[in-house]
Formats: C-alpha cells, structure tokens, sequence
C-alpha cells in the first residue's frame, strides 16, 4: 500500500495565513503545490491545481481542489503514468480525500465525473488508472477497500461520453453488483441442492439462534482450502453451530458436481452445504469478486454483514 501524504493535503487546506509548523506560511506551501504543476515527471511530484488565495476556509479550498485536483495532470503522458511515485500516490491522496467521511455525495460525483472526463479519451491513462481503482477500491483484501466508492466511480463511467461501450456496459453490470445484497437488505433468494440431492431455497432454509453464516467457496481454490480447514477446525464455530446459536450454509458455486461431491467428506456433518448449479454466478446474483465469499445474515434473511472477514462475522 502507498503512503498517503495528508500533510500536504492538510496544508493545502487549512486557509492559514500564519506560520506553520515547518516555517512556512500557508501561501509558500500553496505555491509550492501550484509550481508542481509544472514539473516533469522525473521530479517525481503530482502537479496539484493552484488554489485561489481567495478561498479562505478549508470546506471551500477542499471543494476546489478535488473538482480541479486533474487539470494539471498530463493524461497523454506515458511516463509520467508509469511512474508510481506521482500518478498512483496522487490518485490514493485523490481518494483518500473522498473517503474521508466528510465529502458529500454531489462532492464526490463532480469530483469522479472530472477525473473520468480527463483519462478516460486516452486509452492507456483509462486502463492504467481503471486497474489502480479497481485495486484499491473493489479488492477486498485492500485497506482502502471502498465498494461504495468504487461505485460513484462507475456511475462516472457510465456517463462520460469517452467511455467505450464494452466498458460502459461492464460498469452497469458491476453497479448492479454492487447495490444487490447491501447490508440491511434482504438477501437475494437463490435456489440449492442438498448432497441428498433435495431442492432448497435460501429463503426455505432453516436459520437456528437468529444468525446465518452464508458461505460461497470453491475447493478448488487455495484461499477457499484454507478457509474451510480454519473454519472446519474452529472449536468456538462448531460449538456455536451444535448447541443451536448459529446456521452455517456453505454454497459450491463453480458447477463441477464431482469436484463438489469429492470434497464433501472434509466437511463437517453440521454445516448445511449445497450446490447451485452455477447460477448464482450466471445470473449475478451475488457479487463473488473475490472467493472464499462471506455473508452475515439474521433469521429473516436479511443482511447483517456483506463479504466480510471470517473473524469478524464470528465474533
């Protein structure tokens, strides 16, 4: 993970005309991050957008900044989108500043729809800045995963005219992904089958002391291998499943019946498990970007916790 350089951010924000703490006045700093605008990419600094000195609070200078934070940025420029130091850094200050808690959700819309409007006539800015987001926000495993996020930036996609249409049409489908199943939602019913070979739905399934784990796994999978074996061997789990606090369903959802039915041994008799027959993954019910995949949800079915972390949902 890249370093987030907040001092800069910070200085550039306050609107102090005073000494700061390194002895420099907020208008030294403000034309510092102005005259980087114009430096090549070997100095290694993102060109920050000069902010008027006639913004004087902080609500106003942010507001500037991440609706100008790309208008001096050279989106033709193959090194200098290369160089990690300046384009993946400014991008994680970018979005670290949208994260924040504060940015409002029109904020944060101009603010995507500037940087989709800039990269996305250029191919090589598009992919490599489509692959840094795709990373930072959509990976679960990232610290500053932000599927939330991640969304206001393919709405973004979608309205930008540069945008081709097979991507277009890729980030419809990944915002309809991404609002299924959020957490308070009832979650999407799906059709199962037993190893019995019995007919089940989600909804039909049996929740016992008011708590569902639902899991999609693949045996295949190494990640998926080791969280079976973790969970499998989990006594505060199995305890909690035999003495009726939780359910457990475990769903296999890559359609290979005898790769499921073969590693059904290694699982433990109280869990429910089942196959889907690939639907899930056919008709996009439920967003597996990442397996092993993890669900929390209540009696009803709705959700509680959406592709968290296993030690999480279990506590």
């Amino acid at each position: 993970m890249k370093r987030i350089i907040y001092a800069l951010i910070i200085f550039t924000l306050t609107g102090c005309q005073g000494q700061v703490a390194n002895g420099k006045t907020q208008e030294t700093i403000s034309h510092e991050i102005a005259s980087s605008s114009t430096s090549q990419a070997t100095d290694e600094a993102f060109p920050f957008p000069q902010i008027p000195s006639t913004l004087r609070t902080p609500e106003a200078r942010k507001d500037y900044l991440l609706r100008n934070y790309w208008t001096c940025f050279d989106f033709t420029n193959q090194i200098l989108l290369e160089n990690r130091n300046v384009t993946e850094q400014g991008l994680v200050n970018f979005v670290a500043l949208l994260a924040d808690g504060q940015t409002d959700k029109e904020l944060t819309d101009a603010s995507m729809q500037a940087l989709c409007e800039a990269m996305m006539p250029h191919r090589s800015a598009r992919e490599i800045f489509g692959k840094l987001l795709k990373d930072y926000l959509y990976n679960p495993n990232s610290p500053m995963y932000n599927e939330g996020l991640y969304a206001h930036y393919l709405r973004a996609m979608t309205i930008c005219k540069s945008t081709p249409v097979a991507e277009r049409q890729r980030a419809d489908y990944l915002i309809r992904l991404i609002e299924r199943n959020r957490p308070g939602e009832m979650a999407t019913d799906f059709t199962y089958y037993t190893k019995e070979g019995k007919r089940m739905t989600l909804a039909q399934t049996p929740v016992r002391g008011e708590r569902l784990i639902l899991l999609f796994y693949d045996p295949e999978c190494h990640e998926c291998h080791e969280l079976l074996v973790r969970m499998s061997n989990d006594s505060r789990l199995n305890e909690a499943i035999r003495t009726g606090k939780l359910s457990l369903l475990a769903i296999y959802t890559e359609g290979d019946e005898e790769v499921w039915h073969n590693a059904l041994p290694t699982l433990p008799d109280t869990w429910l498990v089942g196959t889907d027959h690939s639907q899930i993954k056919e008709k996009a019910l439920y967003d597996l970007k990442a397996m092993p995949c993890l669900y929390l949800l209540d009696a009803q079915k709705h959700v509680l916790v959406k592709d968290g972390e296993y030690e999480s949902i279990l506590n």
